[in-house]
């Protein structure tokens, strides 16, 4: 046999950094699975900040970076981050960041990502977020691109349909599988979980409390837990304070050990204005703990089979989402039906698979 055949792509994982949100903890599982798959992974960060374990050789260039920071120092990294590419000789780029900046745009795809086969990764439903505000710009990524990857269904076909374009293909996040020995601390406390990054612009925190406090479960003793840390951290605190709920409502700072809190919780909730493949629903399902989300572009309507694994709800509408917070506690047979059926809901995307379907595209 050839050996040749045998060889696997060598491949180049581009991130900001691998720090406290869903994005970037898919970012760490996708070098993971990808090593496990037999590819030579290599993991490049532009920021120093660390939260997830990976896969890969290393490349931190945020070690690199000072606090007086200029641009001639960012641009020496930029042209280290080239050399290093051409040294390697990649098949594959796989570039996880958001792309806001044109300029910086412009110098990644016709200077250091130039001569290689690049891929794409759309990671939110707000496509400016990933390919930019100026359309001019999103053609010209996306005509350069070798694939682009949308974590949602919704995503891909968006993107084939506005630009015109076959490229942009659907591949799933996959579940992380949590280690059932990791610390489980003895909680008496009944309560609903929510996980993400204190930012009210996205995650909509006014609709999550409201619906909450209009809600029966304050009068029942369940509480509300948020995760997270981000730029509105105070002022959602000061918006619990103003309804007077800081013994209903408790904010927790980020913890990259999530089962014992997805494992005991009630419920957990979403009410985002717009995500990708929200991360957290399928995390909390693969421990067995049923969602209650909000239908926003995209994700939800890909993971939740409503009253099965769990309760999908029209978007900025706090009278039905606290309605669907009763459902959940007071419909026993309602409930334990979403609890009995989450984990096999989310079977598909184990990483064996969603492995096979990355490899599919990382032939050479």
């Amino acid at each position: 046999m050839n050996p040749l055949a045998e060889r696997k792509s060598k491949i180049c994982v581009v991130s900001i950094s691998l720090a406290k949100g869903g994005a970037e903890r898919s970012t760490a599982i996708l070098t993971k699975m990808l090593h496990d798959d037999g590819h030579e992974v290599h993991l490049v960060l532009l920021t120093d900040a660390i939260d997830y374990q990976f896969e890969g050789q290393l490349l931190n260039l945020g070690l690199d970076k000072s606090l007086s920071d200029t641009p001639r120092k960012r641009f020496k990294r930029i042209q280290k981050l080239r050399r290093y590419l051409i040294a390697e000789n990649f098949d594959y780029i796989i570039d996880n960041r958001s792309r806001q900046s044109a300029p910086v745009e412009l110098l990644y795809f016709n200077y250091v990502y130039k001569g290689f086969k690049s891929i794409y990764v759309i990671r939110s439903r707000n496509l400016k977020t990933y390919l930019t505000k100026y359309d001019w710009l999103s053609k010209l990524i996306v005509k350069k691109a070798y694939k682009i990857i949308g974590v949602s269904q919704d995503i891909a076909d968006t993107i084939n349909s506005e630009f015109h374009t076959d490229k942009a293909i659907c591949i799933y996040n996959p579940i992380e599988s949590f280690e059932e020995t990791e610390s489980m601390v003895e909680n008496k406390e009944r309560y609903i979980l929510f996980l993400g990054r204190l930012d009210e612009s996205v995650k909509n925190f006014s609709l999550l409390i409201e619906a909450y406090k209009q809600s029966t479960l304050p009068e029942n003793y369940v509480h509300l837990y948020i995760v997270g840390d981000g730029q509105d951290k105070d002022g959602i605190q000061q918006e619990i304070n103003s309804i007077q709920f800081q013994e209903h409502i408790k904010i927790i700072s980020f913890t990259p050990n999530v089962y014992p809190l997805l494992k005991n919780a009630l419920f957990l909730v979403l009410t985002s204005k717009y995500e990708g493949f929200p991360r957290v629903l399928i995390e909390a399902l693969s421990v067995g703990t049923p969602v209650v989300s909000v239908d926003c572009q995209s994700g939800p309507s890909e993971i939740i089979q409503h009253t099965i694994n769990g309760l999908l709800v029209e978007n900025h509408d706090p009278i039905a989402l606290a309605d669907a917070f009763d459902k959940f506690l007071m419909d026993t047979e309602l409930y334990n039906t979403c609890k009995s059926n989450s984990k096999q809901s989310v079977s598909h995307l184990n990483q064996k698979d969603i492995a096979r379907q990355w490899s599919k595209i990382l032939k050479i």
